[in-house]
Order: C-alpha cells, then sequence, then structure tokens
C-alpha cells in the first residue's frame, strides 16, 4: 500500500499476516545489513518490522524498495531504519541511489546531512 504522509511524501507499507496492529517497544529495535537478502532490516523481539531493498552496484547503493509493517508506521521505524542504511553507505564510502520514494524523501528531509551521498549528476532525477 502506498499511502502520502503529512508532508506528501509516499510511504512504502505493507500488512502481513501476523503483523498485529498493537504499540511497539521501538527502544527495542534492532537494525542491521542483511546482505544475504540484499537490504537493510529493523527488529522487534526477533521479528523483522521493517526493511529497505537494495542493489548493491559498483560504487553505490540503489535503494529499490522500502516496507514497514503497519503496527510500525506512524513511529519512525521507517526513518531510523533509512538513517541506520544511509549511514552504513557514508561509512562504506559509497553513494546512495534513492530509487525508493521512502528513501528519496528521506534525503529531501535530511538535505544537509545525506545529500552528499547522492551523486551531483544524479541530484536532479530525484529532485535534490
Amino acid at each position: 500500500m502506498t499511502s502520502p504522509n503529512p508532508t506528501g511524501a509516499l510511504l512504502q507499507s505493507c500488512y502481513w499476516p501476523g503483523w498485529d496492529n498493537g504499540p511497539m517497544d521501538t527502544a527495542a529495535l534492532e537494525l542491521s545489513d542483511n546482505p544475504a537478502r540484499s537490504r537493510y532490516e529493523a527488529r522487534t523481539g526477533g521479528e523483522v518490522v521493517g526493511f529497505a531493498e537494495y542493489r548493491l552496484l559498483t560504487g553505490a547503493v540503489m535503494f529499490t524498495h522500502t516496507e514497514v509493517s503497519e503496527a510500525a508506521e506512524g513511529q519512525g521505524i521507517g526513518s531510523k531504519l533509512v538513517r541506520y542504511a544511509l549511514e552504513d553507505v557514508r561509512s562504506k564510502g559509497l553513494y546512495a541511489i534513492p530509487m525508493c520514494p521512502f528513501v528519496s524523501a528521506f534525503i529531501q528531509r535530511h538535505r544537509e546531512e545525506y545529500i552528499g551521498l547522492v551523486n551531483p549528476p544524479h541530484r536532479r532525477i530525484f529532485g535534490l
């Protein structure tokens, strides 16, 4: 399901059976890269509550899709996950290619922190 948030940015979300709609303990949030599945994951209690898929390219990481469970929506899980992923990209000296609308919107909202991760010739393509 794709829905606009209050800033007009598109959020990618999906409901999977087994993910309840109760409040989530975000203090217990675990963020990690899962290279075997080509995605960064957000977990609570060992369960995946969100992920940001990517393709590893020469010199860059292309973010293709982000999903967050309904239980995690509105709690900042998606933003924490994307921030973690972008910091990881930065630590590896790579560029980020934000094909995913959520990642692109996050970079736009945090332009001063993350615009340097997008190759200058690509910024205009993503409205950055």
